[in-house]
């Protein structure tokens, strides 16, 4: 049951279009997955796919998928071939219109749609920090970044206002998906509808406005914001847009749209973007490119080790360690103190005693190509959803760590020794597939 105060307000908004609109929440909600191209070339899946696609018109990497199809219990999505996600969510990320090399910030990330979507643009050059204020959610995030196989993400757990005390215009672009009453979500999530209140709306609209302060803060002149609600509320789209450039008015709207659930095969969202004047050279920041100092290689000279007689590839960044656990800080990062992190970069593994033990991360965030000794499996292999469920196979070659794929897509490591491939899937996503 749609709130009263709701359906008065989108009378009033729609006009003429209120029916149709509101007969688009009886309607079946759509589902898509977004391409990994991290991982594979859109067309080369298209061509490959197991399921029967269809394009989302807005989104270049994005397809709609049939009801009957089941993406999430398939072997690619835990190797990470592509994100399942809303439709209309993908649009921000095409609208951030990332590159290769650049500093940006995903302001409120998780679960991770957005950030995967951005770090497929930028090719694992530049720096992508990817920050959510609640740990459960972020933790969340951080392993949908691992799934994707992303090399240059930083994963922090911090307040917006934590962050723009460190990052003064220190970011190319910044992706705010902003919390928000979630209107253009009630048709597929009924607590958001239970939960909505007008009270709540001006509250959201508080906040919003908010979070996009710290986002100027953080952004270098001449930088990009987009920001993104799945509400419909004006008060929390082109009012927080609005409110915003009055503040501060070396900002220009390059553009502001909304997707609408009776016009477009997805829910409700709203996007826009905004360029703040300026030459990126004159920013303020006090931190330096490369001003986080990694460790010795001595102190991980196993790592080292299994690197050279395991990849074809030699890594560039900063290592640093947690521990006993050793990461790969994408190239020119800054520092990181004083600040929770969850993911300082890519996690090659941990240091045991007198040997390596590479992680899953590592495993992910490499191609066949790159390692030396790989077992590539094909999908309808028994063996696969075996392995994904913590089961061993028999296997003859020379002993020693292997990457195990499936249709040429990495999934995990295992380690060979006396015909018996055993099992590192972690256990803790360990699952029967169909």
């Amino acid at each position: 049951m749609l709130p009263e105060a709701f359906i008065d307000r989108m009378k009033e908004m729609l006009g003429d279009e209120f029916e149709e609109f509101l007969t688009s929440f009886n309607d079946e909600k759509y589902q898509a997955l977004r391409v990994n191209t991290l991982k594979v070339d859109k067309e080369d899946f298209y061509k490959a796919s197991p399921f029967e696609l269809e394009n989302v018109k807005w989104c270049e990497n994005g397809f709609y998928y049939n009801k009957t199809d089941t993406p999430g219990k398939h072997c690619y999505h835990e190797a990470g071939v592509y994100y399942i996600q809303e439709p209309s969510a993908m649009l921000p990320g095409e609208l951030m219109e990332a590159k290769q090399g650049e500093r940006i910030l995903d302001m409120c990330a998780a679960p991770g749609g957005k950030s995967t979507h951005i770090a497929s643009y930028m090719k694992g050059e530049g720096i992508l920090v990817c920050n959510e204020i609640h740990p459960a959610r972020a933790k969340i995030l951080s392993e949908n970044i691992e799934r994707m196989g992303i090399r240059n993400a930083i994963v922090t757990n911090e307040s917006p206002n934590s962050l723009a005390k460190i990052f003064t215009e220190y970011f190319d672009r910044i992706m705010v998906d902003a919390p928000c009453s979630g209107e253009g979500m009630f048709r597929k999530n009924e607590d958001a509808c239970n939960e909505w209140s007008p009270e709540n709306v001006a509250i959201c609209a508080e906040r919003q406005d908010e979070i996009l302060s710290h986002a100027h803060k953080m952004l270098k002149p001449g930088g990009r914001i987009v920001y993104s609600t799945c509400t419909f509320s004006r008060e929390e789209n082109e009012g927080t847009i609005e409110r915003f450039v009055e503040k501060y008015p070396e900002y220009i709207i390059e553009k502001m749209e909304r997707l609408w659930p009776h016009k477009v095969k997805g829910e409700g969202h709203f996007a826009a973007v905004l360029k703040k004047e300026g030459n990126p050279a004159n920013a303020k920041n006090g931190l330096k490119n490369g001003c986080e100092k990694g460790v010795n290689s001595k102190e991980y000279k196993d790592c080292v080790k299994f690197l050279d007689e395991a990849l074809n590839i030699k890594f560039e960044g900063v290592v640093v360690k947690f521990g006993e656990q050793i990461y790969l800080m994408p190239k020119d990062s800054p520092s990181l103190k004083g600040l929770k992190v969850l993911r300082p970069g890519l996690h090659l593994g941990e240091l045991k005693k007198n040997r390596f033990e590479p992680s899953h991360s590592l495993a992910l965030a490499l191609t066949k190509d790159e390692v030396k000794q790989v077992v590539d499996l094909k999908s309808d292999d028994v063996r696969v959803n075996k392995y994904i469920n913590g089961e061993t196979f028999e296997y003859e070659a020379e002993k020693g760590w292997y990457l195990i794929c499936v249709d040429g897509y990495s999934i995990a490591w295992g380690k060979l020794a006396g015909g018996i491939m055993k099992n590192h899937y972690p256990k803790g996503l360990r699952k029967k597939l169909l």
